[in-house]
């Protein structure tokens, strides 16, 4: 196996465009290509061309990148310390949830609306409690981290969307890595979704 790490971080990205890979592991987009070219000579990853084309694993990479983690997982005697953070993470997914419905709806004379954005108050409001659900994310993401440095990312990332203010709307927003953190968790410990 060549590259584990591109390997998993397109597993838990699943079907998606060389550009989100490269942000995601932070290679430029020539070095994540050419990496991406070789699992599929290896037959773990596969290309469908087109506009709504992208990367994906085969049956195959998803049995690899498995493999690969749980023997990562064992090599590095972190399970009790994942499988903690996860338990943390667990407890702020729901508030996370809640934040994504509160940003795309706003209640408006009784009634639920689409938040058109044009209530700086209430967005500050939001965003307010998107920055307080980022502070207290922040000691799982460095638990997971001390475990094992891949999930490092997972903190940059979160902190560069919430800096830009990005926080359901893109395929990098809050939301979104948040969501890829949460598989990345599930495939880590095993965890069917």
């Amino acid at each position: 196996m060549s590259d584990p790490l591109v390997l998993h971080t397109l597993r838990c990205m699943g079907f998606t465009d060389l550009e989100r890979v490269a942000e995601a592991g932070g290679w430029s987009p020539e070095e994540t290509e050419s990496r991406l070219i070789d699992l599929a000579v290896q037959g773990l990853v596969t290309r469908t061309p087109g506009a709504f084309g992208g990367w994906g694993l085969t049956e195959a990479g998803k049995v690899a990148d498995a493999r690969l983690v749980a023997e990562e997982v064992v090599a590095a005697g972190a399970r009790d310390a994942v499988t903690s953070a996860y338990q943390d993470f667990m407890v702020l997914n729901p508030e996370l949830l809640d934040l994504s419905t509160a940003w795309h709806m706003r209640t408006v004379d009784g009634v639920a609306t689409v938040n058109d954005h044009t209530d700086p108050a209430y967005d500050a409001r939001v965003l307010a409690r998107f920055t307080d659900l980022d502070r207290r994310a922040t000691p799982v993401c460095a638990a997971l981290a001390s475990a094992l440095p891949r999930f490092a990312a997972y903190r940059r990332r979160l902190g560069a969307a919430l800096a830009r203010g990005d926080l359901t709307e893109t395929t990098s927003s809050y939301h979104s890595v948040w969501f890829q953190l949460h598989e990345d968790l599930l495939v880590t410990l095993g965890i069917p979704r």
